[in-house]
């Protein structure tokens, strides 16, 4: 598969195009486990920010945190400017979006990342005018691997999977449920590595870096 095969194309953000530099994934844990009456570990800090336990609910019961009292605290000691300083667009990422242009088709995100966060982040990276939609997940939207979100990004952009071609690239397990679930082709990009994971993640492709997608095979 190739993005020229298709008529338009989603992308998870977090882990996919852009990653936050560690000390900056610290800092944040260290704040919650201020709030939170206990300290992150830096692995427990890594999976969770990752989602290398597959859904974060799951991962924060096992290890003993209630995830009600975790979001709220961790998006309260979240810094909109201090996050978007510390997060870059990875090369391969710049040359995928660079190679849509010529290629055509709107493009959309659908991403966990709040909107408060996303914004600044797209903005400081000069990305605020390459998407035609942007769909940050809320209990309103609903959350990967639920199709909804996926759906409400395809209506802004005005696509029909039913008679159009599309794929969602993402970094996690429900990056990959979440574009099957809404009918559309599944491209997981592996940016820890399987054994780090601890786990191999399937998809329609599977890739190490997103300019792979310029090749057939």
């Amino acid at each position: 598969m190739v993005p020229a095969d298709y008529d338009f194309h989603l992308f998870d953000l977090d882990g996919t195009l852009v990653d936050a530099e560690w000390s900056y994934t610290r800092s944040v844990f260290d704040r919650v486990g201020d709030r939170l009456g206990r300290r992150f570990s830096d692995r427990e800090a890594y999976v969770l920010w990752h989602g290398l336990g597959g859904a974060r609910g799951d991962t924060l019961r096992e290890i003993g945190v209630d995830p009600t009292a975790f979001w709220p605290a961790f998006h309260d000691v979240e810094d909109p400017i201090a996050r978007a300083e510390a997060t870059a667009l990875h090369d391969d990422a710049a040359r995928l979006l660079d190679h849509l242009d010529d290629v055509g088709g709107p493009t959309g995100l659908v991403t966990h990342c709040q909107r408060f966060l996303a914004d600044p982040v797209l903005d400081r990276l000069d990305l605020d005018g390459r998407f035609d939609a942007v769909v940050c997940c809320t209990d309103e939207t609903g959350w990967k691997p639920d199709p909804d979100p996926i759906e409400l990004a395809m209506a802004e952009l005005g696509v029909d999977p039913g008679t159009q071609r599309g794929y969602y690239v993402g970094d996690g397990e429900s990056d990959v449920g979440a574009a099957w679930n809404a009918g559309l082709d599944a491209v997981h990009v592996e940016r820890v590595g399987h054994e780090d994971r601890g786990r191999c993640v399937l998809g329609d492709r599977r890739v190490t870096r997103l300019d792979e997608l310029l090749d057939a095979t």
